[in-house]
């Protein structure tokens, strides 16, 4: 089977991934990783559209912390090869994070996922395909606000047509996100897109990914019941100002997760590591030192995990 690989679209000067892994069906995903190897292993997984690249402030937190983190591109996003089927449902996705637990030494990991990456994780603690030793979800539930979905989608088909320069790269982020301050060095842009053959600035993630059927219907009812299922520290961080995760949908999870932990972030919008990734970044890594101490064992002993098997009919989560 072919490939198809974004890496020479990179920009030039933009950092390589620091490893290589292979998912499923022999995709390949790239990841970076802080910290020493041998502590407790943290598996960061981004939202949809985005890439590893949000996760290096609260990675190289976690790392000075005494932690293992490893932040990974998902499948036609960033570094990894987009799929060439042009799937990219919630199943696929626990199956690539499956391949890359075994990758790493089968090491019960604490699971860190915001929005889409937040889904998988929750799909792959609450069906029981991995065996982490806590979860934390970042802005992200069963219950999610419809606005915030067409907000989101909205923004994803900003200029099909490719950007002419960095500044507009910009423009669009600053439109988005108004709350932020606008940054005036734009190279740090330049790892979040791809030079396409036409010369025009793409984003970095397969176009299909954005055109793919989604079923919100079928996503609560499947995700109501993972949570329902949990019975491992978790912790729930949800953005202050965040028009995705209502305050209701936050108190609807903790209901179905009633042991769960909650934080809201003032001055946080979706995107909680990058508008306040100290306050982000603390919080979870006191949660941690409390279910998965660097030095002892995790509150939560080893489970048995189930296999994965191919569903009917995979879906893809919202962004």
């Amino acid at each position: 089977m072919n490939f198809i690989n974004a890496r020479n679209a990179r920009l030039p000067g933009t950092p390589e991934p620091m490893h290589y892994w292979r998912g499923s069906g022999g995709i390949r995903i790239a990841g970076d990783s802080w910290g020493p190897r041998d502590g407790p292993l943290v598996l960061l997984q981004h939202g949809g559209g985005q890439t590893r690249h949000a996760w290096k402030g609260a990675g190289e937190a976690l790392g000075a912390a005494g932690y293992c983190a490893v932040a990974f591109d998902a499948r036609g996003h960033g570094d990894s090869d987009w799929a060439p089927d042009g799937h990219y449902g919630q199943d696929v996705m626990v199956r690539d994070l499956e391949c890359v637990v075994a990758a790493l030494g089968n090491r019960r990991p604490v699971l860190v996922g915001a929005s889409m990456g937040g889904g998988t994780s929750l799909v792959a603690v609450g069906e029981q395909h991995v065996d982490a030793t806590a979860l934390v979800l970042v802005d992200i539930a069963p219950n999610i606000e419809s606005e915030g979905v067409k907000n989101i989608q909205a923004f994803m088909n900003l200029k099909p047509e490719g950007f002419d320069s960095l500044e507009e790269v910009a423009q669009a982020i600053a439109s988005y996100q108004p709350h932020r301050r606008r940054r005036r060095n734009l190279d740090g842009l330049a790892k979040n897109v791809r030079l396409g053959a036409d010369g025009k600035f793409h984003w970095h993630w397969d176009p299909l990914f954005r055109v793919a059927t989604r079923n919100v219907e079928q996503r609560t009812k499947r995700l109501e019941t993972c949570a329902a299922n949990l019975d491992l520290p978790t912790l729930l961080v949800r953005g202050g100002l965040s028009d995705l995760l209502s305050e209701q949908g936050a108190q609807a999870f903790l209901k179905l997760c009633p042991t769960a932990e909650y934080i809201s972030v003032t001055g946080a919008a979706h995107m909680v590591a990058g508008d306040r990734n100290d306050i982000f970044a603390n919080a979870v890594i006191e949660f941690l030192a409390r279910a998965v101490p660097v030095h002892g064992e995790p509150l939560r002993s080893p489970h048995p995990a189930r296999p994965h098997d191919d569903p009917d009919q995979d879906i893809v989560d919202v962004p």
